[in-house]
């Protein structure tokens, strides 16, 4: 039964109502003008009650045994030896902060998730309304996500001048938590973005306006114990990469309003390169120019699977800069580097912090 398919974001099957348009006044002064829908929304246990939960969890980060002081050594050298480097940080970094990854033998794919892609974004209303509704209810626990010992040790490199240029796949601004300020390959999910204008504001404020416009139902999300970042074990409910949630559980019918742009009325995206969409050719170019530039490139916690990062690392290399990986399982230029550490990176980078030469004090997160 279509009414028993458990969707990501908890939009369920039935659109009741769908062309009313409303305008609401904000404290602010501000007018929010919404689309206004009739849906079944799924939300975890509203009663109190304890579910019952799965016996064993999976871990966000793969096991992988403790880096050898060769580990260590070889890429503490790789640091020492370089003058212009670049560093390419993907989900490996995150996951070790309690944000979940796709690829990785735990990440969502092992369990069937399919992330929405641009094109799906684009034709369905009823796509949007299930993106909106998960990332909604998930944004409050992703942004308790806090900067982990790898995000850490790259801020305290980076201003000791070891590394000269960040680029980052990773949508949810850790890096400048930390203190970098890295160029975002793949956007973030702090800004949303109008497709037919192109006006964007915070993330924060359309949180807002969601709340405003559904206090029913954003009273509910809030009433949630979410849990600690990176815990499943929070009624049900399983975060995604990218701020998404999967809820789960009892039925109960709202009408579910979705902010439009202020400025014109249109569709508002959250400002990210989704799957199937392409970096904008600025952005792009930029990476692409400081990897061919860069006299060692080093790829931190990514797969390299999406033809954006891999074509970052090919580009270095080609260009005769010295390359690396610290990745935990398999990436697409295992046969392109030199270089390939199996580790944690929070691990190894702290340890490559305090050797040799180097005696970089970390920052305080």
């Amino acid at each position: 039964n279509a009414r028993n398919t458990r969707l990501r974001g908890s939009i369920m099957t039935d659109i009741l109502q769908s062309h009313r348009t409303n305008w609401q006044l904000l404290s602010s002064g501000t007018f929010i003008r919404s689309v206004q829908t009739r849906c079944r929304v799924t939300f975890p246990n509203l009663s109190g009650k304890q579910e019952k939960m799965p016996a064993r969890q999976k871990k966000l980060v793969p096991d992988a045994q403790p880096p050898s002081m060769e580990d260590v050594k070889h890429l503490y050298q790789f640091f020492d030896q370089s003058t212009k480097l670049v560093v390419l940080t993907g989900a490996g970094m995150s996951t070790e902060c309690g944000i979940p990854d796709y690829r990785s033998p735990n990440g969502a794919y092992s369990s069937g998730f399919k992330p929405i892609t641009h094109q799906e974004f684009l034709r369905s209303s009823r796509a949007r309304r299930r993106y909106w509704a998960g990332s909604y209810a998930g944004w409050r626990r992703f942004t308790a996500a806090q900067p982990g010992a790898a995000y850490v040790a790259l801020a305290s490199l980076e201003k000791a001048g070891r590394i000269n240029f960040i680029t980052t796949q990773n949508v949810d601004r850790l890096h400048h938590r930390a203190g970098s300020d890295p160029l975002e390959l793949h956007g973030t999910v702090y800004t949303v973005v109008c497709l037919d204008c192109s006006f964007s504001f915070s993330r924060n404020l359309f949180q807002d306006q969601v709340k405003a416009l559904n206090p029913k139902w954003a009273a509910a999300i809030e009433n949630l114990d979410h849990g600690s970042p990176g815990s499943d074990e929070s009624f049900g409910m399983k975060q995604r990469p990218d701020g998404d949630i999967e809820i789960d559980e009892k039925f109960w019918e709202v009408d579910f309003q979705i902010p439009t742009c202020p400025k014109c009325n249109g569709v508002l995206k959250p400002d990210v390169v989704f799957f199937g969409d392409n970096v904008p050719k600025e952005r792009a170019d930029r990476a692409l120019e400081a990897a061919k530039e860069c006299d060692a490139f080093l790829v931190l916690g990514s797969s390299l699977m999406t033809m954006s990062a891999y074509r970052l690392v090919r580009a270095a290399h080609e260009a005769g800069a010295a390359t690396a990986i610290v990745n935990i399982g398999v990436t697409r230029a295992d046969d392109l580097v030199p270089l390939k550490i199996n580790a944690r990176i929070g691990e190894i980078l702290q340890r490559v912090l305090h050797f040799g030469s180097l005696s970089i004090p970390p920052l305080h997160s």
